[in-house]
């Protein structure tokens, strides 16, 4: 495989940092607002998470077509096309006052952001690849530093009572400017293909896709989602469960998950010397659930605002490997390239968090936040069990490989 020279490694390695940092900061900006959102539209919980998750189709889109964008025109060119779309979705949510119309918002905004991470994390892949070490953990970890440093930002703009439309023209300007240009510093269209990972041999098509792809698209699916409902919903239990004075806090569990998240994510790189990727994953869905649902019934207990933050923190921990371990994953299954893999495990993936974002709407409705939360815990722990799975598919693969003769590497195959 080509190597990269190591100035332009460190250049592209800069590039995707300073990237998926600013992708963290875009996507949460709104996350402490999103009390001021549902008055601003006039909804209640039910008919958030119809909006929330309906709007999730726009991400489907992207799923069909972003790898062959890839292919004719590389990543960073279409991250910094896609770029665009979502900087406009941003600045358009505080002007909105119309249910429909924000549902439209965020629809279109999902498709951008769908695109936007489709290729953003093929372009990382691709680079771990050439650099033979796992990366992905400190690239999802500067999403993380991201995510965790815009909720802090809000919340202590909102303790300023600055106005939501003043802060929705900084920060997607601010964000623009970054993926333009450190988009412009990422690996270009030719030295990706340079070697990044071998063409299939034989295009497999849906139905045939490798069992093994749809055990990673469930296990996607288990790691994200509790992430994804603390990013929707923590900001309305702190407000529904501890009262509107707890307002300008409402932000700080998720800010202390991320920041949790973060240290972890950062460890993953030194600590996959010694444990694999999905071992690490496994034994962070056990216990990160544990710590999560010990964090909802904190909340029942005086003082329990305090405890929360401190059980959210240790299930940040947990989370830290779910994703980068799936995404990892995605570019070793054989018979696909790791554009095609994230691809098709993005839209099983998107397909069910559509649907699971409205069932949790309606169980928050139903039973109340507190009970609605068991949902992402079970999810949260599903995960653990899927990364088990993962970790001795991985292991039986490497062994597979190292005995492979001819030592030019195995024949792509599909496992069915």
């Amino acid at each position: 495989m080509p190597a990269i020279a190591p100035k332009r490694a460190k250049s592209a390695q800069r590039a995707l940092l300073a990237i998926f940092f600013t992708q963290g900061f875009a996507a949460m900006s709104t996350l402490p607002r999103i009390p001021e959102i549902l008055n601003q539209i006039s909804v209640v919980f039910a008919e958030w998470g119809l909006i929330i998750g309906l709007s999730g189709v726009g991400s489907l889109l992207p799923l069909i077509f972003t790898n062959q964008l890839v292919l004719r025109f590389g990543t960073s060119i279409v991250i910094r096309l896609s770029a665009f779309g979502i900087t406009l979705s941003l600045f358009s949510i505080p002007w909105i006052t119309n249910a429909a119309l924000m549902f439209f918002v965020y629809l279109a905004q999902a498709l951008m952001f769908s695109t936007f991470n489709i290729a953003l994390n093929s372009q990382a892949v691709a680079f771990q690849k050439k650099q033979g070490r796992v990366l992905l953990g400190t690239l999802h970890g500067a999403w993380s530093v991201g995510a965790a440093l815009t909720t802090t930002f809000t919340g202590w703009l909102m303790s300023l009572s600055l106005d939501f439309k003043i802060q929705m023209i900084i920060v997607p300007t601010f964000c623009l400017l970054v993926f333009q240009f450190a988009g412009s510093k990422l690996l270009t269209h030719d030295e990706e293909r340079g070697g990044a990972e071998p063409k299939p041999t034989k295009k497999a098509s849906w139905l045939k896709s490798p069992t093994y792809l749809w055990v990673l698209a469930i296990g996607l699916f288990a790691g994200m989602w509790p992430e994804l409902v603390i990013m929707d919903w923590s900001a309305l239990f702190v407000q529904e469960i501890y009262g509107v004075e707890y307002t300008s806090l409402a932000g700080v569990p998720y800010a202390v998950l991320g920041a949790t998240m973060v240290v972890g994510r950062f460890s993953i790189s030194a600590l996959t010397k010694r444990w694999h990727i999905a071992t690490l994953a496994q034994w962070g869905g056990i216990y990160g659930s544990i710590a999560m649902a010990l964090g909802i019934v904190s909340s029942l207990l005086p003082g329990g605002f305090v405890l929360q933050c401190i059980f959210f923190g240790l299930a940040g921990f947990g989370l830290a490997p779910q994703v980068p371990s799936s995404y990892s994953a995605a570019g070793h299954v054989r018979g696909l390239s790791t554009a095609q893999a994230l691809s098709r495990i993005s839209l099983v993936n998107a397909l069910v968090v559509m649907i699971a974002k409205v069932f949790m709407g309606s169980l928050a409705q139903g039973f109340g936040l507190q009970w609605a939360f068991a949902f992402p815990i079970a999810m949260y722990f599903l995960a653990g069990v899927v990364s088990g799975y993962v970790a001795k598919h991985s292991k039986r693969q490497a062994q597979e490989d190292a005995t492979a003769y001819p030592p030019t590497g195995p024949i792509s195959s599909l496992n069915s």
